[in-house]
């Protein structure tokens, strides 16, 4: 026999259930001010994806990208962009961060277009800009495929300027150094301005002998947080590759953030969302995840394990 206290419990119980199904979490994103998590966000704020029945998103602003670091471990964010080598990195420090793929768009090798340097042998003796320092990952793959083209005594005599992207871009502008090597954005205005890519980071990959594309940059956090709130996660994952499909097809959604890269000219515009679109990610799995192995050995020997810290492998739980 059903009693009223029965009745009572059952719609308590059904009510907290109704609860627990309605409630959504809080994604806190620490982004930069500029670059194109930016530009997702803002194209996704203007299509009403910043809130769904699973999550809602509050952006934070960070100054750079180490602040955002400093944010994520002190708590202030559940999610940034960086890298799967620092996440591997902290795994063997004892924190649970976990990576998901953001973009395959790689950085570039950039010279004058009359420049006399065709190839990386012209190199010897010049003076080479790289944008991020001595740890560059760019750089250090560089380094190794010139090594193994048995040029390792070209690299080292290249004279090398380490700085901020921008001002590394008007260092080649002004011809004080004679090649650039930066990040994927900062290349493609060079670009878009008449400047030659000599080759981009795949290029530098497939000279290896790394035949997939890796994903340099994705989402980061802390992965008993994602497991725990699974099904947010993933919806919030699923938005943020259907904005980016969006901004790669819609014209008009394009021309709603193009103010947001501070674009001089349309050429740049244009190249801009090239080089963005090329880098969605479209596959990601064993053979992907294997590549980044092959890669996080040459950076850890390159680096004498600066970069990737002591841990001889990639650690596991990185990838999400």
């Amino acid at each position: 026999m059903i009693t009223t206290k029965k009745i009572i419990l059952i719609t308590a119980l059904l009510a907290c259930q109704f609860a627990y199904a309605d409630e959504k979490i809080l994604i806190r994103f620490g982004a930069l001010a500029f670059g194109t998590v930016n530009w997702e966000l803002t194209a996704m704020q203007q299509t009403g994806m910043m809130e769904t029945e699973h999550y809602r998103v509050q952006v934070i602003k960070m100054a750079n990208p180490q602040a955002a670091k400093i944010a994520l471990q002190s708590g202030a964010v559940d999610m940034i962009v960086a890298d799967w080598i620092w996440v591997s990195r902290m795994r063997s420090l004892g924190r649970d961060y976990t990576f998901y793929p953001y973009s395959n768009t790689t950085g570039a090798l950039v010279v004058a277009a009359d420049s006399p340097i065709k190839q990386l042998q012209d190199l010897q003796g010049r003076k080479l800009a790289i944008a991020g320092g001595e740890l560059d990952k760019n750089s250090l793959l560089l380094q190794a495929l010139m090594q193994k083209q048995g040029q390792a005594e070209v690299f080292a005599s290249i004279e090398k300027v380490y700085g901020a992207p921008p001002l590394l871009s008007q260092q080649i502008q002004r011809q004080r150094v004679d090649a650039l090597l930066t990040y994927w954005h900062y290349a493609a205005r060079m670009q878009a301005d008449g400047y030659s890519v000599l080759m981009n980071g795949t290029d530098i990959l497939l000279g290896l002998g790394i035949q997939v594309s890796v994903p340099n940059i994705g989402y980061v956090f802390d992965r008993s947080w994602a497991n725990n709130n699974k099904a947010a996660i993933q919806d919030f994952l699923a938005s943020t590759r259907s904005i980016k499909n969006t901004l790669c097809v819609d014209d008009s959604a394009w021309q709603r953030i193009k103010s947001l890269m501070r674009a001089k000219t349309v050429q740049v515009s244009q190249l801009l969302r090239l080089k963005y679109c090329a880098g969605r990610v479209q596959e990601w799995g064993e053979k992907e995840q294997q590549a980044a192995a092959e890669i996080y050995r040459y950076l850890k020997k390159l680096s004498a394990k600066r970069l990737t810290g002591d841990a001889e492998t990639i650690q596991p739980g990185t990838f999400w």
